[in-house]
């Protein structure tokens, strides 16, 4: 067992620097730009805007193939991945115990969650796609974490070295071929050869 060095609180620390999106200067060029909302004020756009969000990431979060977003910007999932390799340490246990104490989700059978967002698909094709980034909010990261260990098994496995697109493709084909098979099925008279 390695001894644990207690983190020096008072050191400097990085902090990057954060963009609010939803600020006087949005708000004000979305109201030139649809005149209609003009009447409706920055916080009541601010309150739908975040009832939206809510309403995609518990989506996200209850559904197992995850959401594809509007205007076809690119399709939000939560994956099961394998836990990496390096030692994954508890700190509060650490400082707790004096000695380093990994986590090793037991829980979960060492499984991770992992929010995965994808602007590559196959039905459309977006113009400079490979721009598009996603970054989950505070909100939807505990979510994941909350619910994650009570229904781990649920979530789709993703594999280290296996493209975003490639599951993709598989889901989508997977869907299709599950239409396929329910109308098959409706429509199935066994004594009609």
């Amino acid at each position: 067992m390695r001894e644990f060095k207690t983190p020096d609180l008072s050191a400097p620390r990085y902090r990057p620097e954060v963009f609010n999106l939803l600020d006087k200067e949005f708000f004000d060029g979305f109201k030139k730009l649809y005149p209609r909302y003009a009447k409706y004020d920055n916080s009541m756009l601010k309150n739908i805007t975040k009832t939206f969000n809510r309403a995609v990431y518990n989506t996200v979060v209850e559904t197992r193939d995850g959401v594809q977003l509007p205007d076809q910007i690119g399709w939000l999932f939560v994956g099961t991945c394998q836990q990496s390799k390096k030692r994954n340490v508890d700190y509060s246990k650490s400082k707790q115990y004096g000695v380093e104490v990994s986590n090793n989700n037991f829980a979960t059978d060492g499984k991770l969650a992992k929010i995965f967002f994808t602007s590559y698909a196959l039905k459309h094709k977006m113009k400079n796609r490979e721009y598009w980034s996603f970054i989950a909010c505070r909100d939807f990261k505990r979510l994941v974490a909350k619910s994650y260990p009570e229904n781990w098994n649920m979530y789709r496995v993703v594999e280290n070295n296996k493209k975003i697109k490639k599951v993709y493709q598989q889901l989508y084909y997977a869907g299709k071929e599950a239409i396929k098979t329910q109308s098959a099925l409706k429509t199935y008279n066994e004594f009609e050869l």
